[in-house]
C-alpha cells in the first residue's frame, strides 16, 4: 500500500480527537460542534503536550486545541507547541463560553462550602463569586473534571463551575446558569493534524485565512517593511502575537493571522515577504471557522 493510500484509508475510519480535558469540557464540546454530524472518539488528554505527543505517536489522530480566549488572551505556550510540533491546522472552532454553577442532586445553596474549578473558569466568575462569599474558592486543573470529580468522590457541600453539558453528563444539579462576568466570553479553538492527512480533511477552495510564523534581523523597520507588503497585497492581518526568543536578547517571534479573499494574491504576499523575514514557516491554510453557542 502506498504511503498516500494509507493516510486516506485512516481518514475513512470514525474520526479520532485528541483534546485537553475530560469528556464534557469546553474541548469536548467544541470538538463536536466541529465535526457536527459524524461520529468521533474522543482522547482525553491531561495536558496540551500529552495532546501534541498524541499525534507524534499516531499520525492518524486529529488534535483540537484552545489557542486563545476574548477575556484571558492567548494560551501562549500552544503556539510554541504548535510550531513545534510539525503539525499543521486545518480549521478553527469559535464556542461562546458559558459556565454554570452545579452540585451533587443533595446539596443546595445552604450546604455549600466550597467551589471548584479551573483558575480561568473562576476568574471569568469573580462578580459572581464575590456575591458568595460563603463558599471557598479551590483551583483545580478542569472545569468539567471538578464536576466529575465530586460526583466520583461523592463530595457533598462542594460545588464546580462548568459547562451545562458536564453537569447533564454526570448527573449534577445546575444551581445557576450564565454566571460569568462577561458574556462576550469566546474561546477560538484550533483543528491540527499530520501534514499528511491534511487535504483530506479541509475543502481548499474555501480556504481564506492562514497562520504564519517567523522572525525579524534586529534592525530598524523590519517589521514595519513585512506589514507593508501584506498591505500592498490586500492581505487582512487579524492577529499578531509576539514571543521572545530563549537564549537571543531582544528577538521575537511574531505568530501572524491573515485573512484574505484571493489565495494567489495571498501566495505572491509570502513569497514577497519571506526573503525580508527568518525562518518564516506557514502553520496551517483553513476556512474560517464558525461561531457556535
Amino acid at each position: 500500500m502506498r504511503m498516500r493510500d494509507f493516510f486516506l484509508d485512516k481518514t475513512n475510519r470514525m474520526k479520532r480527537i485528541a483534546i485537553q480535558g475530560v469528556p464534557g469540557s469546553y474541548h469536548d464540546i467544541a470538538a463536536h460542534k466541529y465535526f457536527k454530524n459524524e461520529e468521533i472518539e474522543l482522547i482525553c488528554c491531561n495536558t496540551f503536550e500529552e495532546v501534541f505527543q498524541t499525534l507524534k505517536k499516531d499520525s492518524s489522530v486529529i488534535g483540537l486545541v484552545a489557542i486563545e480566549n476574548t477575556i484571558a488572551g492567548s494560551l501562549l505556550h500552544n503556539y510554541e507547541l504548535l510550531r513545534e510540533s510539525g503539525t499543521t491546522i486545518i480549521g478553527e472552532h469559535k464556542l461562546r463560553i458559558s459556565h454554570s454553577i452545579m452540585c451533587m442532586p443533595e446539596d443546595d445553596w445552604s450546604s455549600l462550602t466550597e467551589v471548584n474549578s479551573h483558575p480561568v473558569a473562576l476568574a471569568q466568575c469573580r462578580d459572581f463569586l464575590q456575591h458568595h462569599p460563603e463558599l471557598k474558592v479551590v483551583e483545580t486543573d478542569d472545569t468539567a473534571g471538578s464536576a466529575r470529580n465530586i460526583k466520583e468522590k461523592n463530595l457533598k457541600g462542594h460545588a464546580a463551575i462548568c459547562s451545562k453539558y458536564a453537569a447533564e453528563l454526570y448527573g449534577m444539579k445546575i444551581l445557576q446558569e450564565g454566571i460569568e462576568t462577561n458574556k462576550h466570553n469566546f474561546t477560538r479553538f484550533l483543528v491540527i493534524c499530520d501534514p499528511w492527512l491534511s487535504d483530506e480533511l479541509k475543502d481548499r477552495t474555501k480556504i481564506n485565512k492562514a497562520n504564519i510564523v517567523f522572525s525579524l534581523p534586529h534592525s530598524e523597520g523590519s517589521l514595519s517593511q513585512v506589514l507593508s507588503i501584506f498591505s500592498f497585497y490586500k492581505i487582512n492581518l487579524t492577529k499578531i502575537q509576539s514571543l521572545p526568543i530563549i537564549g537571543r536578547e531582544w528577538e521575537y517571534l511574531f505568530y501572524v493571522d491573515v485573512m484574505f479573499n484571493d489565495y494567489l494574491r495571498y501566495k505572491q504576499a509570502i513569497d514577497a515577504v519571506t526573503p525580508l523575514t527568518k525562518a518564516l514557516k506557514v502553520l496551517g491554510e483553513y476556512a474560517e471557522g464558525e461561531s457556535t453557542i
